[in-house]
């Protein structure tokens, strides 16, 4: 019987014990005396956004494959839990044993959103380990991170040992042996690191320095030892089929985010959408074969007994054996009464066929994101989209028996205007009047409904829209206000919702996205004065925030507001995600001119993944790639 870290007393008095207990369907147990090494997997957020994140399934899974490797879960306590230890000075702790995670050998923390930045500081004060990297000892645990954010750690990297870049299926089992043969020898902490980072795609921040020019950019980012690379290529995985993937994920005891099977269906996306940071970090697309899904699928539900299973990609669309797939999980999970989710499909007649085929006679509602109200703006991004194309999907839509649509748009985008502003009104009303054009009245399910959102656009590291300037807190107000004043005038303005983000959390995590070590500063000050937890609207404390930049004297606006000249030194520039700058400047110089690129699958435009050797680079195209 396993010794639970926190008392019956402390269980009973918080909110939802079972984040902290353990012991759930599928979690790993293994003898701590019969490991080399032990990981606390972490995801700096509450258990249930923690346990819908399929990266740390992936790893988690990986890792306990091998016997010398004992992974264990970890989240961000709760609020009040987090008063708690800090009152009753109980440490951070791992779900599966329950032991301090200052007792392990590694602390690995996913970034997935950069708004959890002041909850890593958390977990690594709970846990007792030194925020600063540099005032870590050789019994300290390594500290590694991960993730999407990882392609710009510098905002957070004196808080790290090392960084992850790229897909976790590659170099983790060489780094770990090195780690293995360091403990072994008796090693010092600083000899791991430096023989690290001679492994592709790890980074070790305090390897690195970096000098600034009197405007505060970046003059030179340099290696500080022999043999360090200069430049960081980021790992990928190139045949998924043979890549780990769990076949039996922990079920959590309380309901998750996304509580339900997960299937990845490929990686990648070929559409080139020039706002969008995961459509380059992931190139080139990369597929499943139908029969490998078709294993896991059954495998996983059968394992876990979810009631969902949902597809993920990032888009699904373009999965070449996307029918087959539907129609095999169509027979599988009737029998076993299992919804199945699309998310990320196309408004198109085969979309809605393969949707109308799993969605039960009720019809729930589709979403679309044609991110731009106008035909110029959706070429500014790049976005392939044209208005009769939208519309078309809609009456398709409709007269399959949807009445409820949500659409998501980006304000604040590059080159944007007013008349782009209204647009996203104008075309929400004509979404809504098309409904009353194509469904017989007799065949109307009640009247029609649109939810018309805007999140506030935020230029990210690795996409063409790198060198593009943000809006202020007060700019990204006066669009919301235009948008909501212009679906107040349309004829259907009362089957339309809009929805819009906060402007204040954008504009900080605009600073994160394009920050540079300077704003470690601000993180550490932020989180000493109370800010955790600042992805959740009710604890978020902007003019908290606000004042720690002036006392930090570091400037928002330079991270945010300012215009990017092409040959300027971002902080992210020694790391290489597989698509060259070269493609990316092109990119932006078309956005201006509004000229749309076209897609993977139609031409290829030399973004450079082709250096990896396959995917849809190679394949369907007879040798087209460059």
């Amino acid at each position: 019987m396993r010794k639970l870290a926190l008392s019956d007393e402390i269980l009973l008095s918080i909110e939802k014990p079972a984040r902290y207990i353990g012991g759930e369907v599928n979690a790993v147990m293994k003898e701590k005396e019969k490991v080399d090494i032990r990981f606390a997997m972490c995801f700096p957020d509450v258990y249930e956004i923690g346990m819908s994140h399929l990266g740390i399934q992936i790893l988690y899974d990986m890792f306990n494959r091998r016997e010398d490797i004992w992974c264990e879960r970890v989240y961000s306590p709760w609020v009040d839990l987090d008063k708690v230890m800090r009152e009753k000075k109980i440490p951070l702790f791992a779900l599966e044993s329950q032991d301090p995670i200052l007792d392990f050998d590694f602390l690995g923390i996913t970034l997935q959103y950069e708004m959890c930045y002041t909850n890593i500081l958390q977990v690594l004060e709970l846990s007792g380990i030194p925020l600063d990297a540099k005032e870590r000892g050789d019994g300290c645990p390594i500290v590694i991170g991960g993730g999407p954010c990882a392609y710009n750690p510098e905002p957070i990297a004196e808080f790290f040992d090392l960084f992850y870049i790229g897909e976790g299926e590659t170099v983790y089992d060489p780094l770990l042996d090195l780690y293995k043969e360091c403990k072994q020898s008796g090693a010092s902490r600083q000899e791991f690191l430096r023989r690290a980072a001679h492994i592709p795609g790890i980074y070790v921040p305090s390897l690195y320095s970096v000098t600034y020019k009197e405007d505060g950019t970046i003059a030179s980012f340099l290696p500080t030892k022999e043999g360090v690379p200069a430049k960081i290529t980021k790992e990928i995985v190139m045949d998924l089929d043979n890549a780990p993937y769990p076949e039996k994920p922990v079920v959590p005891f309380i309901r998750a985010t996304q509580d339900r099977v997960v299937l990845e269906i490929q990686r990648g996306c070929i559409r080139g959408c020039r706002f969008c940071q995961a459509g380059q970090l992931y190139r080139p697309v990369r597929e499943k074969s139908l029969e490998t899904l078709k294993h896991y699928a059954t495998t996983m539900l059968d394992s876990t007994g979810q009631e969902e299973i949902s597809l993920s990609s990032l888009s699904s669309s373009d999965y070449s054996h996307l029918e087959e797939l539907v129609d095999f999980l169509m027979t599988t999970c009737q029998e076993k009464k299992v919804n199945i989710s699309l998310p990320s499909l196309r408004i198109d007649a085969f979309s809605l066929d393969v949707m109308g085929k799993v969605q039960d006679v009720k019809k729930s509602s589709l979403t679309f994101a044609p991110e731009a109200g106008s035909q110029r703006l959706r070429n500014v991004i790049n976005k392939g989209l044209t208005e009769e194309v939208i519309l078309k999907g809609a009456g398709l839509a409709f007269e399959g028996g949807w009445s409820r649509v949500k659409l998501y748009f980006m304000l604040g985008l590059p080159f944007e205007t007013e008349e782009d502003i209204r647009g996203i009104a104008e075309l929400s009303n004509k979404i809504a009047a098309l409904y009353y054009e194509v469904v017989p009245k007799e065949k109307r399910n009640g009247p029609v409904q649109i939810v018309s959102s805007t999140s506030f656009f935020i230029p990210k590291p690795f996409t063409p829209f790198q060198w593009a300037p943000m809006c202020t807190k007060e700019q990204f107000l006066d669009k919301a206000a235009l948008t909501k004043q212009a679906v107040r005038e349309q004829l259907n303005q009362k089957r339309i919702k809009y929805n819009w983000h906060e402007a204040d959390v954008s504009v900080l995590e605009g600073v994160f996205a394009r920050g540079d070590r300077k704003v470690a500063d601000v993180i550490l000050k932020a989180y000493e004065k109370g800010c955790i937890y600042d992805a959740w609207g009710e604890y978020f404390k902007y003019q908290t925030w606000v004042d720690c930049f002036q006392e930090c004297n570091v400037d928002m606006d330079f991270y945010t507001t300012r215009t990017r000249n092409d040959e300027e030194v971002f902080p992210w520039d020694f790391l290489d995600c597989g698509v060259n700058r070269a493609f990316l400047l092109r990119e932006w110089k078309r956005a201006a001119e509004a000229v749309v690129t076209p897609n993977c699958k139609m031409q290829c435009q030399g973004c450079g993944a082709a250096r990896f050797g396959g995917g849809i680079c190679f394949e369907q195209r007879g040798g087209d790639a460059v």
